[in-house]
């Protein structure tokens, strides 16, 4: 059993075939999603899947890319949304310098409202962090993030920064890169971090795993990502599957 710990089903690329991927998801023994919806359209989309699928989860949050159109009316909507009983993480939030939609001191503004708006309702956060390291840490740091704890998103940073983000009560989340051949920094993490720190996720539309790489992604696919981690680790995949499965419930509070 697999659970796809960030995926975007609410996402327009699966607008013709939902169903289908969905399908392709749960014949591949990924029994359980986590749909992340991080803006206006996404978390109404994110909900409607949660309520309608009793294997879907739904987290919620504002992308720092778009931090520069949240508004405290948004923030105030996802709070009131986090009382449902699917919604089991606030974010994806966090850091995004690559883009320039949003300027860099909005966007930790509005990281440290999400930051905090989690601590007030009681669920982990999930970082989205894009040549922000040094900032993303500190950030956490200061607003204590560990209070709640959280996901570090697709990560790809150093072995060191896993580390430190484990020792402020984050999991390690890895995906599609991890598979990439040139991909040193998502494989030494595999390699190095224990599996008790580790979940899996596609990001699914984007950053399909080896040998899909380019292609529109899917949860079936997190298959691929267990295995690239068994392989680093020399364990079965089997164990891989059990160990993130099991942190994934103890995380999201999801029972069978």
């Amino acid at each position: 059993m697999l659970i796809d710990t960030h995926v975007h089903l609410n996402a327009d690329q699966y607008d013709e075939d939902l169903q289908e991927v969905i399908q392709r998801a749960l014949e591949a023994n990924v029994n359980k999603m986590v749909v992340i919806g991080f803006d206006r359209k996404t978390i109404e989309r994110a909900m409607e899947l949660a309520e309608k699928y009793p294997f879907i989860y739904a987290v919620i949050g504002w992308h720092p890319v778009d931090a520069i159109d949240c508004t405290e009316d948004d923030l105030q909507w996802i709070e009131e949304l986090s009382a449902h009983k699917k919604v089991v993480g606030i974010g994806e939030t966090g850091l995004d310098y690559y883009w320039d939609k949003s300027p860099k001191e909005i966007q930790q503004t509005i990281f440290r409202k999400q930051i905090r708006l989690a601590q007030k309702v009681n669920l982990p956060i999930i970082i989205h962090n894009r040549e922000a390291t040094e900032d993303v840490v500190r950030i956490l740091k200061e607003e204590e993030a560990h209070l709640t704890g959280g996901i570090m998103h697709c990560f790809g940073g150093s072995v060191e920064t896993a580390k430190q983000c484990i020792d402020m009560n984050f999991m390690i989340s890895l995906g599609g890169p991890v598979t990439f051949k040139n991909a040193k920094k998502p494989k030494e993490v595999a390699t190095e971090i224990s599996l008790d720190h580790l979940l899996i996720e596609t990001d699914a539309p984007y950053l399909a795993p080896h040998p899909h790489r380019g292609k529109r992604n899917e949860p079936a696919l997190v298959a691929l990502v267990a295995e690239e981690i068994a392989r680093l680790k020399g364990i079965s995949v089997e164990e891989v599957a059990e160990a993130t499965t099991r942190n994934a419930k103890r995380f999201f509070h999801i029972e069978d």
